[in-house]
């Protein structure tokens, strides 16, 4: 019944036209949408809307959430799916926004972002930007916790997201195990692709790689080739032949 609703739902909203002002968001705010072709760009406008207006939006720590938050958000997770199934998202309903670094109440570190099991993700409107401000230092809390998004969907965060077939679990764990346990001893090659945040547990080193997958997909596949065709055979998106096509 929920998925009969959802399915209704969704094709309700993608009759609905992209709002145009959204475009010039994009265009200033998000510098990947302009190295998308045009029928990447076709899929992630179409799956953008649905992601903004199916979504809860919850403002936290005097945050405003306007358009410009919801679609630059929305832009950061969307990228991830673009060539993966429309469901990837279906057990994530809230988005809650700071406008910068936040504290638990028990705890005295900085959180600029956090994936939680029962479908929120938090995020501080500073750290969705840095990210994006510098996009090849393999450094974005948003494309981080939307890896976190993607990983649970199993169950657990283990850093083994729903890959595409059974037959590619086996290769998935040999890979990433690898680089995982190197990173770990801080070796010098994945050190160079990878920050050490990856290193705290298997969950993080998926997250971390995804950073680095899409902000720093030249290296990645020059550095550390196999972790690279891994996540490109998960993502269905080869970001380094399109970097190089649009350097040309």
């Amino acid at each position: 019944m929920f998925g009969i609703l959802r399915w209704w739902r969704r094709r309700s909203l993608a009759e609905r036209p992209f709002p145009e002002p959204w475009l010039a968001i994009l265009r200033e705010r998000v510098p990947f949408f302009e190295r998308l072709s045009a029928s990447e760009r076709t899929r992630f406008l179409h799956q953008l809307k649905i992601f903004v207006w199916e979504k809860h939006w919850i403002e936290a720590g005097g945050m405003e959430i306007d358009d410009e938050v919801r679609v630059v958000v929305a832009a950061a997770a969307v990228r991830l799916g673009i060539y993966l199934d429309d469901s990837i998202y279906d057990r994530l309903s809230e988005i809650v926004m700071y406008p910068s670094h936040y504290h638990h109440p028990e705890e005295e570190s900085v959180v600029f972002g956090e994936a939680h099991a029962w479908g929120t993700v938090v995020l501080s409107w500073d750290a969705v930007l840095g990210g994006l401000s510098n996009p090849s230092d393999g450094h974005d809390t948003a494309t981080h916790e939307f890896a976190h998004v993607l990983d649970r969907n199993t169950g657990r965060f283990d850093g083994t997201p729903e890959l595409r077939a059974r037959e590619d679990y086996r290769q998935w764990a040999l890979v990433l195990d690898h680089h995982y346990q190197r990173l770990r001893q801080g070796k010098r090659t994945e050190r160079k692709v990878l920050r050490m945040y990856g290193a705290t547990n298997e969950a993080e080193f998926f997250a971390v790689a995804t950073e680095s997958f899409f902000e720093k997909p030249e290296q990645m596949s020059e550095d550390t080739p196999d972790l690279y065709e891994e996540l490109k055979k998960f993502y269905g998106f080869d970001p380094a032949h399109s970097a190089q096509n649009n350097s040309g």
